[in-house]
């Protein structure tokens, strides 16, 4: 299976740009799933909730998503996007894998980042896997990475794969995805951005370092921190099944939640 990552530098604002500068950059790449950053298309610091409700749109429906379900059939391949979701009266902070029939998987992040919470509901899917061609996925987005229990709850229900569209700006977290990876014997798939916004007066620097980690916490592809562009590496998927560490202890197996 072909994993794939595109990172970008957002205009904000500017959907159909950002789109299309994704489009240029993979049109003449194969791959099986592709991971973008949170909030890819609209840029990330919202003014206020009514600014974050303009460039919003629901599960399933907008532009946004008429070009992913495209380029997913065109591909016959997954796409994994970040993107504000509206809702009736709320909106959430979303995650959305789009498969190549045009069916998709929403996933609403479960820890909010600092202002987030000004604008954004807190995420009620909870965590879950699905599968793609026999692969079990997991979504978590961006700051969960920060709360070991995310990547441990996909992972106990047998998540292969987890793919993580990330705004980062803290430094930890590229290499704690390695961690997360070890931790729980799994691929990790993080997403990033690069670029400055100073939108709301409190400057944001967004720190790329985008990698796919595979079980035993190598890195097997990244970029850098302020390259844009696309990565990919072929993997198989079931090097994440086996959670044994010795020949008398896994992983999982050896845990004691009693004692937690």
């Amino acid at each position: 299976m072909k994993v794939a990552i595109y990172q970008n530098k957002p205009v904000f604002g500017k959907v159909e740009d950002n789109i299309n500068d994704l489009s240029k950059a993979v049109a003449n790449h194969a791959f099986d799933i592709l991971v973008l950053p949170e909030f890819f298309a609209t840029g990330y610091q919202f003014l206020n909730t009514e600014e974050a409700v303009s460039l919003a749109d629901g599960a399933g429906e907008g532009i946004t998503f008429e070009r992913m379900k495209r380029l997913a059939k065109d591909k016959e391949a997954i796409i994994i996007y970040g993107f504000p979701e509206k809702d009736g009266q709320k909106i959430y902070n979303s995650a959305l894998a789009v498969l190549p029939g045009g069916e998709f998987h929403r996933y609403r992040k479960t820890h909010l980042f600092d202002t987030e919470k000004n604008i954004f509901s807190p995420g009620d899917t909870g965590f879950f896997t699905f599968e793609f061609d026999k692969v079990k996925i997991g979504m978590m987005i961006c700051f969960d990475w920060r709360f070991p229990e995310a990547a441990r709850k996909l992972s106990l229900m047998g998540t292969q794969i987890i793919c993580h569209p990330s705004n980062l700006v803290m430094p930890h977290c590229p290499d704690a995805m390695i961690t997360r990876a070890l931790e729980n014997n799994v691929f990790t798939v993080t997403a990033n951005r690069v670029g400055d916004e100073n939108r709301t007066g409190r400057p944001l620097h967004f720190i790329g370092n985008s990698r796919i980690i595979a079980p035993n916490g190598k890195i097997l592809a990244k970029l850098g921190e302020t390259e844009t562009g696309y990565i990919s590496v072929e993997i198989n998927p079931a090097d994440a099944d086996n959670k044994s560490i010795t020949p008398g202890n896994d992983i999982f197996h050896d845990r004691r939640p009693e004692l937690y």
